[in-house]
């Protein structure tokens, strides 16, 4: 096979990879689990595809216009990882609230340092993950196992999501602000216990078994989100309010989880943010698995992740919203 024929070959194999990404909007993991996988490939077969678009038009051959072209089929998937939209500075100062979701990793990075840092923030809505809550919290903080939802505002109803010994959590809280109730959920999806030794492939025949054990990890987990957004899905369907949706969905922009949970809602971000929106760092490979959704009747102004700070193996997320 000639080079040319053998790059068009593995051009049109990572074409058909990105559009399986796409499948993620309709496909869950019971169906078909591995293709949520491709969704954590995403940003690497992107820019095997741009790099491969390249040498075709250095080759000057006219498929190169094809390949160029199909690049806008994933100009939304490729912005939910990095923003270049123009950021709206102009309603910052009329803003309703402001809300901060932030995993914490329990603290371990220094559970003072972290609740130093959530004060400064002066949020109206804090989400926190991974936090432990055996002890005792004030009564304008609401409490699951592992979340957290702090305010400044009167909360009017609230109820568990998740309710099974699963290892995730998620909850809802009807909260009161200057006269308009929004339906806060924070979110926590099942985690997949994975450890930096998974990544670490040394030795050919090993590389088999990395590999088993990290599919062994990843695809009941996803199988496990979806059973844990169909509760999820119900308590926004069904809400007489408008939604804010945040927290640690523990799954990369276009996978099930995103989709899904984000359905008839607007992603913060692509409104209001800008740069990249990474917000998990530990493996050294970023990725983003930190979201605020909400209703489109709220509008977001603003989207920060903050990676000015390292107080846990997350950064935090914080957003401003106008209440329509």
């Amino acid at each position: 096979m000639k080079p040319s024929q053998l790059l068009l070959f593995f051009h049109i194999l990572i074409i058909v990879l990105l559009l399986c990404t796409l499948g993620n909007a309709w496909i869950p993991p019971n169906i078909l689990g591995n293709l949520n996988l491709l969704s954590l490939g995403f940003p690497y077969l992107i820019v095997l595809h741009i790099i491969f678009t390249l040498i075709w038009i250095f080759k000057k051959k006219k498929i190169a216009l094809l390949f160029a072209t199909s690049t806008l089929l994933f100009y939304n998937p490729v912005r939910r990882w990095v923003n270049f939209s123009p950021k709206s500075e102009n309603l910052r100062s009329i803003r309703d609230i402001k809300v901060l979701t932030f995993n914490v990793k329990y603290g371990s990075f220094g559970w003072n340092k972290v609740k130093k840092y959530i004060q400064d923030q002066n949020a109206d809505i804090i989400l926190v993950q991974e936090r432990d809550t055996n002890t005792a919290l004030r009564q304008d903080m609401v409490k699951y196992p592992t979340v957290i939802l702090k305010t400044k505002h009167r909360i009017v109803r609230q109820a568990e999501l998740i309710e099974d010994k699963s290892r995730g959590n998620s909850f809802y809280a009807d909260v009161d602000i200057r006269g308009k109730i929004v339906r806060v959920v924070n979110v926590y999806l099942e985690p997949f216990r994975l450890h930096k030794s998974m990544f670490e492939f040394k030795g050919l025949g090993k590389q088999g078994n990395k590999i088993n054990t990290l599919l062994s990890h990843m695809i009941p987990t996803f199988k496990a989100h979806e059973e844990q957004i169909k509760k999820i899905r119900k308590a926004i369907d069904l809400s007489p309010y408008p939604v804010i949706l945040a927290g640690d969905f523990n799954s990369v922009p276009n996978s099930y989880e995103y989709y899904s949970l984000g359905k008839d809602l607007q992603d913060a971000f692509l409104t209001a943010g800008n740069g990249s929106s990474s917000s998990f760092y530990d493996y050294k490979v970023p990725l983003r698995i930190d979201y605020i959704f909400t209703s489109k009747s709220i509008i977001p102004l603003s989207y920060k992740v903050d990676n000015s700070v390292k107080l846990s193996d997350h950064y935090p997320v914080i957003a401003e919203f106008l209440l329509n």
